[in-house]
This record gives C-alpha cells, structure tokens and sequence, in this order.
C-alpha cells in the first residue's frame, strides 16, 4: 500500500509538471512572432465569420501555424466572441497575442476615396468605380434605383452628395460610401441652411443647395466666393436671369465638346439659365461646406457682374458698361 501511495503521488506530480511544461510552452509560443509566407498579409472577416473560420482564414492567407492552435487561443483567451468583423493587415513580427487583439479592437486596414468639389454625380460614380479596395455593387443600379437603395427614394442624385476623403475598410461596399456622403451632405446642408442671411431670397436649403452648385464651379479663387455668391443673390433678388455657363454646360452633358458656343446659349432648355430666370430644376455639382456658406451669408457688394481674369480671380463689376470694358480688359485683349 506504501508502495501504491508512493506510485500515485509520483503519477500525479509527473501529470503537473507536464501540465506545467505545456502551460509555459502556451505562454510561450503566445508571445512568439508567426511565421509568414509574404511579410505582409491581409484577411477580411466578413460579419458572422466564426473564430474557428477566422483562425482558418489567417492561416489560408499566410500564416504558417496550426488552424487549430490559433482557433483554441481565441478560445481559451475567452474574447473569441469578441472579434470584429473587418479587413486586417499583419506583419513580420506579429505574434498569436497581438493578432487575437487586433481582431477585437477592430484595428481595420482603411483605403480611402477622395471625392472632390465641384464633381457632378456621374463623376462621383466614376471615381467609387475606380477605387480597388471598394466591393462594387450599385454599377448596374439606375439612379433612381440608388436613391432608393441608400433611403431616398424620388430624391434626384445630383448635389446630394457631400466631397470629402473618406476612409472605409478594404471590402466595404460603394453603396455604404455613397449613404455616409448623402448624410454628410444632409446635415452640412441643414447647418448652412440654420446660418442664412435674414433677407436671403432663397425660399429652402433645396435652393441654397443648387446655388451653391453653381458658386461652386464658378468659384475661381477662393477669397472671391463670397462675392461670386453676392452677384447671384443679387440675380435673383431682382428677377434678373442667372447667365452662368455651367448651367448651359451641365444641359448638354455627354453632348459638351469642352467648346461653349453662341448657339448653345440661344437654345432652350431647363439647364439654360441665359433663356430662363431663376434657378435651374436641380444642382449642377457637389457643392464643398464653403460654397454651401458663402451662398447662404454672401459678401455684401452691389456687383451684378463679374468675369474671370485669367489668373483664377475675378474681376465684379455694378454696371453692364463696367463689366464690358473689364471683359475686353481680361478677356478679348489675350
């Protein structure tokens, strides 16, 4: 029996040694760097991926371990249930620790599309196009079809789109881009729109957002934006007609050669703000916040006039005799 006593304690002292030879190599090799085939290599965890697929996927894309120990890490360290879905990107160095926490705070890989001021719709979907890291899904969508599909259905695309640089993880789709610019747009407008001048003859944001269109592509320095907005407001104030060539420009579309003749600003149409008063049917551009501001809060000047002095500025004018000797000045003496 003394024996047997001897012989079980000796069993049991050789099983916590084991156990704590095996518990040392775990926390071992938890703070060891992963071998990998690339020195970088990106996963994307789509949403409902389970830990044991995510192990898996490390491990297809380069990651040069056992699936199986990498799925039992997340699952021991009790944050399995935590990992976010997201694309990631991991380097020489690396180790099981610090690939389990980047996938539980989320630290995504993000691309970025840059969206500019003063783009028309067309050119947005272009540019969302473009971009590699985005998933494409709305390229056969019709634009009525995307508004509805991004919540605003009936709503017409051009203008409601806010330019900026925006970051998304590699594999998210253009659509979810597209909603965060309608929103962005939705409340840049709402704020310009609360900041109006008290005797703006602008009757909703709908409005300021279309003027605001067209300040921007008129816009040649920044500094005169204000005063560009002035002559517009002005325009309208007094019921005289808007005569801005992009408008017309806009009207032509596809049909624009980069040539704005005579004829096209005869013609009618509901973009040709020479043939009819007021404000055109919908934007003409993605209007920047500063655009949005100026058109609401104009400079305050008398200028009914102005014409670009070939150095990106302009030069206003009150009277139709001053703006005639100021376009023979910049524009027919070059």
């Amino acid at each position: 029996m003394r024996f047997l006593k001897r012989l079980f304690w000796l069993l049991v002292l050789v099983l916590l040694l084991a156990a704590g030879a095996v518990a040392g190599a775990a926390y071992w090799w938890l703070d060891q760097p992963l071998p990998l085939t690339n020195p970088s290599i990106e996963v994307s965890i789509e949403p409902k991926t389970t830990p044991r697929d995510a192990a898996q996927a490390w491990v297809q894309a380069g990651v040069q371990t056992d699936a199986r120990l990498l799925y039992e890490w997340f699952r021991w360290s009790g944050q399995a249930r935590k990992i976010r879905a997201g694309s990631y990107q991991v380097g020489t160095g690396v180790t099981p620790r610090t690939l389990l926490d980047k996938m539980v705070k989320g630290d995504e890989v993000m691309a970025t599309v840059r969206l500019i001021e003063g783009w028309t719709f067309r050119q947005f979907r272009a540019e969302l196009a473009k971009a590699p890291d985005l998933k494409q899904t709305t390229a056969t969508m019709s634009e009525a079809e995307l508004m509805a599909a991004i919540g605003a259905p009936g709503v017409r695309a051009e203008g409601r789109f806010y330019p900026d640089t925006y970051a998304f993880s590699k594999g998210a789709s253009d659509l979810a881009v597209l909603k965060r610019a309608y929103r962005t747009m939705q409340r840049q407008l709402d704020a310009a729109w609360a900041e109006r001048a008290a005797d703006t003859p602008l009757k909703s944001a709908d409005d300021a957002l279309t003027l605001a269109s067209i300040v921007e592509k008129e816009t040649g320095a920044a500094k005169d934006r204000g005063l560009v907005a002035g002559v517009f407001v002005n325009r309208l104030r007094i019921g005289m007609p808007l005569q801005t060539d992009p408008t017309v420009i806009y009207g032509l579309g596809e049909r624009f050669d980069g040539n704005l003749r005579k004829v096209d600003l005869l013609t009618d149409g509901p973009y040709n703000t020479y043939t009819r008063g007021g404000l055109p049917p919908t934007p003409i551009s993605m209007p920047g916040r500063a655009s949005l501001l100026a058109t609401v809060r104009p400079d305050k000047t008398r200028a009914l006039y102005f014409v670009a002095k070939g150095d990106g500025s302009s030069h206003f004018s009150e009277t139709l005799a001053e703006h005639n000797r100021a376009v023979t000045q910049y524009q027919l003496r070059r």
